[in-house]
């Protein structure tokens, strides 16, 4: 699915999802999603990430700031942290540097058998004047379609990170 023209976005459903099964106990998974430093070695647009105005941890009201590369693209956003459930929930809303609503992000934890099953759902919050800049800065015409396959591409590696398995970003 291509990003949407601007006419006819809307912001009640999620761009896009990702779900898998990890070996693991629900808080260990969670101490891992809600690290944004730790979490940036396994994602795919995320390279770096540090906690802003003091922080040093996951709580409800946080922000961090995200170093974002695609190809030769690179960009800067900040999040804050909006729910935070140790072995339950983690969720944030991303922003640009200057003000723009950009995304929101959910991790939900949930008990399966001895592990865990980790959901991540991502909607768009980008309004609609700001979309043809985003894929300017970020070369992502498809942005649903990227953030599908890049969680898919996350959601491997935090398995395998967890798993105590040999994994290359």
């Amino acid at each position: 699915m291509v990003t949407k023209p601007r006419e006819s976005l809307t912001y009640s459903e999620p761009i896009a999802t990702g779900e898998v099964m990890i070996d693991v106990a629900p808080e260990k998974v969670y101490r891992l999603v809600c690290d944004p430093v730790s979490m940036a070695e396994c994602t795919e647009e995320l390279r770096k990430a540090r906690w802003l105005r003091g922080a040093t941890e996951a709580r409800v009201g946080n922000w961090f700031a995200g170093s974002n590369r695609n190809g030769w693209r690179r960009w800067v956003t900040q999040a804050q942290i909006t729910e935070a459930e140790p072995g339950r929930r983690f969720a944030y809303r991303v922003r640009t540097p200057f003000f723009v609503p950009i995304s929101r992000w959910e991790y939900d934890i949930a008990p399966d058998g001895d592990g865990s099953r980790l959901t991540v759902t991502n909607w768009l919050r980008v309004p609609p004047w700001f979309v043809p800049i985003a894929i300017l800065i970020t070369g992502e015409p498809d942005r649903a379609g990227t953030n599908r396959a890049n969680i898919a591409t996350t959601l491997e590696r935090v398995k395998a990170r967890l798993e105590g398995r040999e994994w290359r970003r």
